[in-house]
C-alpha cells in the first residue's frame, strides 16, 4: 500500500476510533444502558426509557462534546502552523480566554441583545477571541517574529486579565443570571438543545472545512512567511483567514462548553507523530482524534467520582499539564 493510500486508511481508522467513542460515551452513566442498549436504539428499537435517556439526554450531551473537541484540536493544529510555534493552543494562548470573557459579556448584557441566545454567545465568543489575538500578535511580533517565550508569557497575561474580568463581570453582576459560571469556567458538558447543537455543528463545520482547505497554505507558512511569500502564498491574508476560522471554530466551542485546555496541544502532536506535518492529513486526523478523546474525557468526568460529575475541563488539564510540562522542557534542552 501505497503511503498517501495508507494514510487515508489511518485517518478512516481514526474515524472509526471516533464513532466507537460516541456510542461508548452514550452508554455509560448514572444508568446503565450499554452499548448494545445503545444501538437498539439508534436503530429505532430499545426499551422507552433507554430511548428517552439516549435520544432526550446523552446524544446531544455526546455530540456537542465530539464538536468540541475536533474545533479545539483543529484549531490548535492551524495556530501552530501559523505561529510556527508546536506549543500554540486555544488556551495557552489565551483564545480561549477571550471567547470566555464574550460569553460571560453577552449574557451580562442579554436583555440589550436582538439575537436569540444560542447566537448572541458565539457570536460574543467570537469577537473576545479575535480581539484576544489581535492583542497577542500585536504584543508577540512586535520585532517582526514570533517568539515561543512572547507567546508563553503574553498568553499567561492575557488569560489572568481575562479572568479577572470575567470575575468583576460574575461578582458585580445579577447572581442569578450567572448560577452555573464556576462549573462553565472550568469546562461542563450538558445536554443542549437541538437549535443550540446544529448552532456548534454549523460553526464548527464551517469553521474545519475553511481550515481544512487552507492545508496546502497552512504547509508552506509552516516553513516560514518569507518562504511561503516566495512560493506565492499571500501571507497576510492567508494567516488572518486561517486564524479568523480557528477562532470561530474555538469561539463555538468555548461559548457552550466553557474552557477546556490542552486538547488542541494534545491531539496535534499525537497525530503529527502518527501522520507526519503534511496538513492534508493531519487536520482531518486531528478532528476526528479530538471529537474521541473529549467524549472520552466527558465519559471519564461522568464515572470517576460518580455519581457526582467533574467539569471535563479537569480531566483534559490532568492530562494536558503534564504534557506541556514535558513538552517545554525538551524543547528548552533542545534549544
Amino acid at each position: 500500500m501505497s503511503s498517501p493510500a495508507r494514510k487515508t486508511a489511518g485517518v478512516l481508522l481514526v474515524a472509526g476510533v471516533a464513532a466507537a467513542a460516541l456510542v461508548l460515551a452514550m452508554s455509560v452513566g448514572p444508568s446503565d444502558i450499554g452499548v448494545r442498549g445503545v444501538l437498539d436504539v439508534l436503530l429505532g428499537g430499545g426499551d422507552p426509557s433507554a430511548r428517552a435517556i439516549v435520544l432526550d439526554f446523552r446524544l446531544t450531551r455526546a455530540l456537542l462534546a465530539a464538536c468540541v473537541g475536533a474545533a479545539l484540536a483543529c484549531a490548535g493544529a492551524s495556530y501552530q502552523a501559523v505561529l510556527r510555534n508546536p506549543l500554540a493552543d486555544p488556551f495557552i494562548l489565551g483564545v480561549s480566554g477571550g471567547a470566555a470573557l464574550g460569553a460571560v459579556v453577552s449574557i451580562a448584557v442579554r436583555p440589550a441583545v436582538g439575537l436569540g441566545d444560542s447566537l448572541a454567545r458565539p457570536a460574543a465568543a467570537f469577537l473576545g477571541a479575535v480581539a484576544t489575538l489581535a492583542v497577542l500578535f500585536g504584543l508577540a511580533r512586535s520585532r517582526g517574529r514570533t517568539e515561543t517565550t512572547s507567546l508563553l508569557l503574553t498568553g499567561v497575561v492575557l488569560n489572568a486579565f481575562d479572568s479577572a474580568l470575567i470575575q468583576f463581570f460574575v461578582s458585580a453582576g445579577d447572581p442569578a443570571r450567572f448560577q452555573g459560571m464556576l462549573v462553565y469556567l472550568m469546562g461542563a458538558m450538558g445536554s443542549p438543545s437541538w437549535r443550540a447543537l446544529a448552532v456548534v455543528f454549523a460553526l464548527t463545520a464551517a469553521g474545519i472545512v475553511l481550515l481544512v482547505s487552507q492545508a496546502h497554505r497552512l504547509n508552506l507558512l509552516a516553513l516560514g512567511e518569507e518562504e511561503a511569500g516566495h512560493l506565492g502564498v499571500a501571507v497576510e491574508r492567508t494567516t488572518w483567514t486561517i486564524v479568523l476560522a480557528a477562532s470561530l471554530i474555538t469561539a463555538a466551542a468555548v461559548a457552550f462548553a466553557g474552557i477546556i485546555g490542552f486538547v488542541g496541544l494534545i491531539v496535534p502532536h499525537a497525530m503529527r507523530a502518527l501522520f507526519g506535518a503534511d496538513h492534508r492529513v493531519l487536520l482531518p486526523a486531528s478532528v476526528f482524534a479530538g471529537a474521541a478523546t473529549m467524549l472520552a474525557a466527558d465519559a471519564a468526568a461522568r464515572t470517576l467520582v460518580s455519581p457526582a460529575e467533574l467539569p471535563v475541563g479537569v480531566i483534559t488539564a490532568l492530562i494536558g499539564g503534564p504534557f506541556f510540562l514535558a513538552l517545554l522542557m525538551r524543547r528548552e534542552k533542545a534549544a
